[in-house]
């Protein structure tokens, strides 16, 4: 997934088809309703909750892609470069938490 091709495409489809954003404050009201979403499928699916009739078809894939949307939106209208931040992000990764991992004793 290249990012900034994916901010591209999501200004696109705004430009096109949403009119224009919502504004920060909505759209970061909105990228916690879609996490909140993703939390309900994994909770009942993976976790001890038993899973309401209504959830069963709901699909996660499609859930987190609505997070990566709004996401995408976010970056967009705070003027952010995601690939160039997130290309920073794990460089740091890589070099903070190279051995982290590898030496916790809890994931041995």
């Amino acid at each position: 997934m290249n990012l900034k091709n994916s901010q591209q495409e999501v200004d696109n489809w705004i430009k096109t088809h949403g009119v224009r954003y919502f504004n920060e404050l909505t759209n970061m009201a909105q990228l916690t309703e879609e996490v909140g979403e993703v939390a309900r499928i994994i909770a009942r699916r993976y976790g001890e909750q038993s899973e309401k009739e209504s959830d069963k078809n709901k699909d996660l894939g499609e859930e987190l892609a609505d997070v990566v949307f709004v996401v995408l939106c976010l970056a967009n209208q705070t003027g952010i470069d995601l690939q160039k931040s997130f290309d920073k992000k794990m460089e740091l990764k890589s070099i903070r938490d190279k051995d982290r991992h590898k030496n916790n004793d809890k994931l041995k």
